[in-house]
């Protein structure tokens, strides 16, 4: 198992939260968490943008994946919406994660709850040949 540094920086609004963390030792991601001001209702059906808090600075050569967390899947129905949602190693910005209700029932998204996992993966670079048959 190899390890990357990763700098990170906490933003106003989720400055009080906890940072990214490998659960246990085996894990593959880690928990983001809801840097929302007020807790938010996620309809059935319904889908958002939400806050995380954080920014990165991913090096050359490495992916953020943003992927749904299995638990509140099966008990609310809730996913990450563009799973794997990729950050890319020259964004900046916050990572905010697209959360969609596919339950029947509304679900409450309360601050500082765990909502997706990061994880951090090698990227390889492509090159593409025109060929006329394969």
């Amino acid at each position: 198992m190899s390890s990357v540094t990763i700098p990170i920086r906490t933003l106003p609004h989720g400055s009080d939260l906890e940072l990214p963390v490998y659960a246990t030792a085996g894990a593959a991601g880690m928990d983001l968490r809801a840097a929302v001001s007020d807790n938010l209702l996620l309809l059935s059906g319904g889908r958002a943008l939400v806050p995380t808090g954080i920014a990165l600075a991913l090096p050359d050569g490495y992916e953020g994946q943003i992927r749904s967390r299995s638990g509140l899947a099966l008990r609310g129905g809730v996913t990450v919406l563009n799973a794997p949602g990729t950050i890319d190693s020259d964004f900046r910005g916050e990572i905010e994660v697209i959360l969609i209700n596919h339950g029947r029932e509304s679900y409450e998204i309360i601050r500082g709850q765990r909502i997706a996992q990061l994880i951090i993966a090698p990227v390889n670079r492509a090159e593409l040949q025109r060929v006329t048959d394969l």
